[in-house]
């Protein structure tokens, strides 16, 4: 039996360190019963050695040791308390875990491993993209490159998601959002699900489905390993990282934690990610996140924290206003109104109006039409209703009210005139998004007409449903190049990424107003209910250095012009452009569908756009 020397450790930090003379362990656990650690043999599992805390080595509620001599490369580790043994709930790794989807419950067993942080980050550092220059791309690890479609050497894992990076980079995004990638269980092992199915409290359904999204209580500070190609998660999401943050594009965490998620322990998994791995922010869930708290944290003070409300009161005394904006609010809002404007029900066009032009004062705000929930931007203009029957609950899961269009016909199709609706609205929708105000979020997949089939709530679909379809078909190719040249767009025009919401006032001394509203007559909109069209006029005030021969000269200033016609009825509508200075002209610029016609009127400013249909027009 080997002999360890045991000494007081220090109390923080919590969880495994190497140290000088050995490793610490340092944990939080109650006062009741035997408690210590059990060493295992990396060399032989079945050689362990349990070792009780000695005494005067608890501070509070945290009890702390060193165990000389040893090295991090020779055991895992697991924590016990009389005869239940457990996973160090601060566990940097995890071992046991390496493959997705249903174990062997009868040798499945996971221990903790120690990382030794062994990384070279070069000058690596955190991006702070302000988020009126921001595109997210949400994507979730295995899925973005497990189809064979990907084409990747390394699907499923983060070194497929680096394979990818120049096609990120050559889409236009700079923030990628993350489902959860810490480690998780997957599955309910066997001997487990009889367990808790045997108990009076446990309230879960057991079934034989993998939980492909992750969202349940997890190993907070440890990459999931069976999202590593190599034997090492951490090096690899390290990689991942720093590769990401070479092409000028950051990371995003999603978290989720349980209600009866201590405070403390969130704000300390923020600053191991932070610090350890150099991610930009997180996209934090759960009904119980202590926002005011993390918003608060000095060392997050440039992390990105997302969530579905952000109690500035709270956070910003006095209406003070941050110097960085790091918060940002993600919820539901945005995405569930626009759907229903774009697809034209009543009473919705004030909404948009607000909606596309919303900027928060002292924070962020996320927009988008698509989410990992859901439907796909595919999907939702070729299903009138959710079919999840694959998820073996009898379509009774996931959500009810979608706000989605088949647009004639229920799943795929082949008719000619119901595809060209589908594939305007799908344009329409996307182009919405990067023309809002707000930061723009596309959901993986939605650039390549990705589909799941009419599935809503692919929860469990480990498979091609829950995949993305890396579609090399034409519609998708177009739909991809639409995408990649609104993004362009965004990013070459000031008014499409403000850090301030429009004032609606000619507060430079243009002409114009930074953003104006007109439908039938120039300069007048009614909102009422029964209306769904809109045009929008942008003015961008540029220097002299980047005057061209598109620009026209207004006083002592140069502008821009461009008039955005949405149209959303079912029937063409007339939109009468503001008259322009001599030799200047409306010229279309772009267009969802088909192009306007110019109007028998006079002034030649009057054009009828089709119905379903945006057009884009630039003064010349």
């Amino acid at each position: 039996m080997e002999q360890f020397t045991i000494k007081k450790g220090k109390m923080f930090p919590l969880g495994a360190s190497v140290t000088e003379r050995g490793i610490q362990f340092s944990v939080v656990n109650s006062d009741a019963g035997s408690f210590g650690i059990v060493l295992i043999s990396k060399k032989n599992k079945n050689e362990k050695h349990r070792i009780s805390f000695p005494e005067g080595c608890r501070m509070g509620n945290i009890s702390s040791m060193t165990i000389e001599n040893i090295s991090a490369n020779d055991y895992t580790y697991r924590y016990y308390v009389d005869d239940e043994e457990f996973v160090d709930p601060y566990s940097c790794r995890v071992i046991g875990n390496e493959k997705f989807g249903e174990k062997d419950a009868a040798t499945y067993e996971l221990s903790s491993a120690i990382d030794l942080e062994e990384f070279d980050w070069e000058d690596d550092r955190l991006l702070c993209t302000p988020f009126s220059d921001t595109i997210l791309y949400l994507l979730h690890v295995r899925g973005f490159t497990k189809s064979s479609t990907s084409k990747v050497k390394h699907p499923g894992t983060f070194r497929g998601v680096i394979e990818k990076i120049p096609y990120l980079s050559d889409l236009g995004i700079t923030a990628v959002e993350i489902l959860p990638c810490y480690e998780f269980e997957e599955f309910v092992p066997k001997k487990e699900e009889l367990k808790r199915a045997e108990s009076t409290f446990y309230t879960e359904p057991v079934n034989d489905k993998v939980n492909f999204w992750g969202f349940k209580k997890g190993f907070y500070f440890a990459p999931k390993a069976s999202y590593s190609s190599s034997a090492d998660a951490c090096m690899e999401m390290r990689s991942m990282v720093k590769e990401l943050h070479k092409a000028g594009i950051e990371v995003i965490m999603q978290l989720y934690f349980p209600d009866d998620t201590k405070q403390g322990l969130i704000q300390d998994v923020l600053r191991h990610w932070v610090m350890k791995y150099h991610v930009d922010g997180f996209h934090l869930k759960g009904n119980k996140i202590p926002i005011a708290l993390l918003a608060t944290d000095p060392l997050l003070a440039n992390t990105k924290l997302f969530y579905d409300y952000i109690p500035e009161e709270e956070i910003y005394p006095s209406n003070t206003k941050p110097k960085y904006k790091n918060l940002c609010i993600y919820s539901d809002e945005y995405m569930y109104q626009i759907r229903k404007f774009l697809k034209a029900d009543p009473d919705m066009l004030s909404e948009f109006v607000r909606l596309e032009k919303r900027i928060p004062e002292r924070s962020g705000i996320v927009n988008f039409v698509t989410n990992y929930y859901g439907f796909s931007l595919n999907d939702l203009y070729s299903y009138d209703s959710k079919h999840n029957e694959a998820n073996g609950e009898n379509n009774r899961d996931g959500c009810n009210s979608n706000y989605s269009w088949n647009c004639g016909a229920e799943g795929a199709t082949k008719k000619k005139s119901i595809l060209a609706l589908r594939h305007r609205m799908i344009k329409n929708a996307m182009l919405t998004v990067l023309f809002g105000a707000g930061t723009p979020l596309i959901t993986a997949g939605d650039e390549l007409l990705n589909s799941l089939s009419g599935n809503n709530n692919a929860y469990c679909q480990d498979n091609e449903t829950g995949y993305v379809n890396w579609n090399t078909t034409k519609s998708a190719q177009e739909m991809y190049a639409f995408t990649k040249d609104m993004i362009a767009l965004r990013k070459s025009k000031s008014f499409l990424h403000r850090e301030e919401e429009a004032t609606l006032l000619d507060h430079v001394n243009c002409g114009f107003p930074d953003l104006s509203f007109h439908q039938e007559e120039a300069w007048k909109a009614d909102l009422a209910g029964d209306k769904h069209h809109i045009g929008m006029m942008f003015t961008e005030t540029v220097s002299s250095a980047s005057l061209g021969k598109n620009t026209s000269k207004v006083g002592t200033k140069f502008t821009r012009l461009y008039y955005v016609a949405f149209n959303m009825h079912w029937e063409e509508k007339e939109f009468s452009l503001p008259n322009l200075v001599k030799r200047s002209k409306w010229e279309q610029y772009f267009t969802t569908g088909d192009n306007a016609k110019q109007s028998d009127m006079a002034d030649n400013t009057s054009y009828l756009v089709p119905p379903r249909t945006i057009v884009i027009f630039e003064a010349k």
